[in-house]
């Protein structure tokens, strides 16, 4: 029992012990109150015919030994209602490193992704369907490994698609809603990584080695209000580190027709990609630039980023609860005994 006081006392003194169920503390204390009170009502005192025999062998008369035991059972009942409240005793927890990166995803979606030069699963397929299934599974997998990740889409605008997130499910529908021309035709590359900057700059708290952007197009600036050079600029003043991926085939490819354009069918254009200015890009902020020609390229150069991207930071601190209500049943028993042993077997009293 003295340990468990030890450890009480101890508690109590650094204020690193609670109630994990406070209300259940008033409850109790009323419930216990309520039983204590009925069990003071006693029947009225009979005459002892044996009063003096018991005088002479030693008894005393009851003076103030009623209030001595009612206040030793009313500190074992309070001990008793703190038990039964969940008494908990909290500890910092030791400090632990995980993985977690500020990462936003910038996609074009220009008209020019509509090229059909992607194939997989037996099919032709547009340059956006493609980078949309990888850059989802990519996305997935670092939300699932603590990686808060977001998604910039730009055409002749950029927009927020998704914020910074941990939630790969939303991050998987938001891109699912992506489709070709939805920001315009042309590419405002210079507006679509200010943008990711931005966001991914948002938290002041985040460390610049733990900002990261990954921007995949397959054309070049050719609208837009910010130049690309002050968007870098930007970046690596923010300390934001920027990969850029470039897709795409060369020279002339089949073109699906937007939605609600006149006709049917294909069209063939020219959309080179500008391989230097991605190059630039990437080294001015300490990215890589990565080029994709062929649909089985594009899985290689994420899982490459993948690589690239693992960063070790603290863990927000966590406090410990361990349910202790070992002490104050231990406290409310010895009272309890000690009322017995003192005051009933030791000071034998009369009524």
């Amino acid at each position: 029992m003295s340990d468990a006081l030890a450890q009480l006392i101890g508690s109590l003194g650094r204020g690193d012990m609670g109630l994990g169920h406070p209300v259940a503390l008033l409850l109790t204390a009323l419930a216990i109150w309520a039983a204590w009170r009925l069990l003071q009502r006693r029947p009225e005192p009979l005459p002892w015919p044996a009063l003096p025999e018991a005088e002479a062998a030693g008894a005393v008369r009851s003076g103030r030994e009623p209030r001595r035991r009612a206040a030793w059972r009313a500190l074992a009942m309070a001990a008793l209602a703190v038990a039964v409240a969940g008494p908990i005793t909290r500890r910092p927890a030791a400090p632990a490193l995980e993985f977690g990166l500020d990462l936003v995803l910038v996609l074009d979606a220009s008209g020019s992704m509509r090229a059909l030069d992607a194939e997989f699963a037996g099919e032709w397929h547009t340059r956006l369907d493609l980078a949309r299934l990888v850059v989802s599974r990519f996305g997935r997998r670092r939300a699932a490994s603590g990686d808060r990740v977001g998604l910039v889409v730009f055409g002749d605008q950029a927009f927020t698609q998704c914020p910074l997130t941990r939630d790969g499910a939303l991050l998987s529908a938001s891109l699912d809603r992506v489709r070709p021309g939805v920001g315009g035709e042309n590419t405002a590359l210079g507006d679509a990584l200010a943008l990711a900057v931005k966001r991914v700059s948002a938290r002041a708290q985040a460390s610049p080695g733990t900002r990261v952007v990954v921007l995949l197009t397959d054309g070049r600036s050719n609208t837009g209000e910010i130049p690309v050079d002050v968007a870098v600029e930007l970046a690596r003043v923010r300390g934001v580190r920027v990969h850029t991926v470039g897709i795409g085939s060369e020279g002339r490819v089949a073109i699906a027709r937007s939605e609600g354009a006149a006709g049917r069918g294909l069209r063939f254009a020219r959309h080179d990609l500008d391989a230097d200015t991605l190059a630039f890009v990437a080294r001015q902020t300490g990215g890589r630039f990565f080029r994709a020609r062929r649909p089985a390229d594009l899985a290689a150069v994420y899982d490459a980023i993948d690589a690239l991207e693992r960063t070790e930071r603290p863990a927000p601190g966590r406090r410990l609860e361990t349910p202790r209500p070992e002490p104050w049943l231990a406290l409310a028993g010895g009272l309890v005994s000690l009322e017995l042993l003192g005051l009933s077997v030791l000071r034998r009293t009369l009524p």
